[in-house]
């Protein structure tokens, strides 16, 4: 994982393609004058450099003070950002605003108040076109600022029209605002805690949702009021497993952007995650054709070069294109089989690990464990679960949890009854501590302790008559999603591994054959 302590001009340096480092050094020269090309010495040793030592910096380029590198490291910073912005503003149509902007205050300021509305209106074409409502309040302001301190005779009635476009971007913006606001609380939960995990949870949740803006929101027709408010309720139905919620809202979610496909250029990472949240959908209902139809989608998508040439972009689809890929593993029970991705995912995670979020790493660490697990191979299943058990983020209460709780059962898989007796009083306080008891939890604690002495089918079979009844509680369904128990448990009842009593019920489930 990333040392969050790392330097960040290191971090920016590292980040370059071959082609951003050739253009960087082209503007310096262009640029800066000969005293400032310190700078590029400063570049070209942090470039070779493996991990940031500024020790090791300074030994190795005595031309370079220490009382001058911070300032130096500040100028390059942004030499550099200044030089990606040129690079990049043909991707981003927000910097294409934005330029068009600073040409108009330009103008504006030398007097030339006329070609500055002029540029203005295009502007204000430009950002309607493309959805930017926060950038139309910014033209609207400055031709309302160039109206009312110059006699321009531009329309006679101007005050009104401005007034009222004003008054309608101000409303859009508002809606979004608030809108996006409740989208990130939904999700900043869903982060901290995983699923609902009891009543409290949701009513805490459906509090959340009783916000006015969504009804408000409602019959708006911009592009980011329906983004936002589509992913409020994909959020809300998810984190209740309200499947059916989750899908119709992710659905809404991905046809917004194929109703407008100039969008899926402006928020490609918005489109991205839409894709993984509906190919989610149809992982929980085990819709599986339309299940692969959608990662087909999401895979065709990523090889396009607005997803090759953006690094968020093309993590992003990484990310989620292998989770998909683990997911379809998990329903078909080919375990054995999904653990030939595995070297390739760790490269590639080793490759991007300065860009990744904690939290996508954590779900990457339990479905690789739980990989190994349904291929029958415990030893490697802790190792994972290891890494998320010692990490030292506070993220997914749920997975710190179930993660615990898989650890239990592979060491009871393995016979380790000493390291069961000894570990499985601190992973019950620890769950209780989290919220993240209960029935089912309790159940499986009861199992663990009590079986070690006693063992055996009959012991399986109390278990999993026990425990199939709660599977279809709402409020107990919950665990079912972290562990499938149920399949376990039905693996060591009919002496078969559980990757082949998976396989088993998805090829009957499907009307299939076994190749």
């Amino acid at each position: 994982m990333p040392n969050l302590s790392t330097d960040a001009l290191f971090i920016l340096v590292k980040s370059l393609e071959k082609g951003e480092k050739r253009n960087f050094k082209l503007y310096v020269k262009r640029n800066s004058a000969s005293a400032d090309l310190k700078i590029i010495q400063l570049f070209e040793a942090l470039d070779k450099m493996k991990d940031y030592d500024e020790e090791e910096l300074l030994r190795k380029n005595e031309t370079l003070q220490k009382q001058q590198l911070s300032n130096l490291k500040a100028h390059l910073y942004d030499q550099i950002l200044a030089s990606l912005r040129i690079v990049k503003q043909n991707e981003n149509i927000d910097l294409q605003i934005h330029e068009q902007l600073d040409h108009a205050k330009i103008l504006y300021n030398k007097g030339l108040y006329l070609q500055s509305l002029r540029l203005l209106e295009k502007i204000k074409t430009l950002t309607k076109q493309n959805n930017q409502v926060t950038y139309l309040l910014q033209v609207l302001f400055l031709e309302k600022k160039i109206e009312a301190l110059h006699i321009t005779r531009s329309m006679q009635d101007r005050a009104q029209q401005l007034s009222e476009e004003i008054n309608e971007a101000n409303k859009r913006l508002r809606l979004i605002a608030q809108c996006s606001n409740l989208s990130l609380q939904l999700y900043s939960w869903y982060i901290q805690h995983g699923h609902a995990r009891d009543e409290q949870d949701r009513i805490t949740l459906e509090a959340l949702m009783q916000d006015p803006v969504l009804e408000e929101v409602k019959s708006s027709e911009g592009f980011y009021e329906k983004l936002y408010r589509y992913q409020c309720y994909c959020w809300y139905g998810f984190i209740n497993q309200d499947f059916l919620m989750h899908y119709r809202y992710a659905q809404k979610w991905v046809d917004l952007f194929d109703k407008e496909e100039g969008m899926k250029q402006i928020e490609t990472a918005q489109y991205i995650k839409g894709l993984h949240n509906l190919i989610s959908a149809h992982f929980d209902l085990k819709n599986i054709d339309k299940f692969k139809e959608t990662i087909a989608v999401l895979e065709q998508y990523s090889n396009t070069n607005i997803v090759l040439n953006n690094k968020n972009n093309l993590i992003q689809s990484f990310v989620y294109l292998y989770i998909a890929k683990i997911n379809q593993h998990f329903l078909e029970g080919t375990f054995s089989e999904g653990l030939k991705m595995i070297p390739t995912m760790e490269q590639k995670l080793k490759e991007i690990e300065l860009y990744m979020d904690s939290h996508r790493v954590l779900v990457f660490y339990y479905k690789i464990a739980c990989l190994y697990f349904g291929a029958g191979n415990a030893e490697k299943t802790i190792d994972y679960l290891n890494r998320i058990i010692h990490w030292k983020v506070n993220l997914r209460d749920d997975l710190q949890c179930y993660a615990r709780l898989l650890h239990l059962i592979a060491h009871y898989e393995l016979g380790n009854n000493e390291v069961v007796a000894y570990l499985s009083k601190s992973v019950y306080r620890f769950m209780a501590k989290m919220k993240n008891l209960g029935a089912v939890e309790e159940v499986l604690f009861n199992f663990l302790r009590s079986s070690i002495q006693l063992g055996g089918k009959p012991a399986f079979d109390n278990l999993l008559a026990t425990l199939q009844p709660l599977e279809k509680n709402k409020l107990e369904s919950r665990a079912f999603m972290y562990l499938d128990i149920i399949s376990w448990l039905e693996s060591k009842i009919q002496n078969k591994d559980v990757q082949t009593v998976i396989k088993e019920k998805f090829l009957a489930k499907n009307n299939l054959t076994a190749s």
